[in-house]
């Protein structure tokens, strides 16, 4: 299923978005230019990195974290972790975010 909408900044306090761990690489670049994008109109940016085995958000994270520092004019971020876990009676394992410019 696909499901499409209109974003617009100014409609949320917080923004929130999500990765999937089998999206690739290639989604983490995108997520960090579009997070550090919503960071300079936004204090906080709120993420969730999910995917099928309990390893995934993690090392999703933690590639999230290396790509974001390389940007030499980002904002130096505060990294607060939210809940994670596993959805019950699925195959799906999760982890929240709160990124904060300091």
């Amino acid at each position: 299923m696909r499901l499409e909408y209109n974003f617009e900044l100014s409609g949320v306090t917080t923004p929130r978005l999500s990765v999937e761990a089998v999206e690739g690489i290639g989604k983490l670049f995108t997520l960090a230019t579009l997070v550090l994008n919503v960071l300079d109109a936004r204090q906080e940016v709120e993420l969730v990195f999910h995917g099928l085995n309990p390893d995934d958000p993690g090392r999703k994270l933690e590639a999230f974290k290396q790509i974001i520092e390389g940007a030499a004019s980002g904002p130096e971020l505060v990294y607060e972790l939210g809940n994670g876990g596993a959805v019950p009676d699925s195959s799906s394992y999760f982890q929240w975010v709160t990124l904060k410019r300091r």
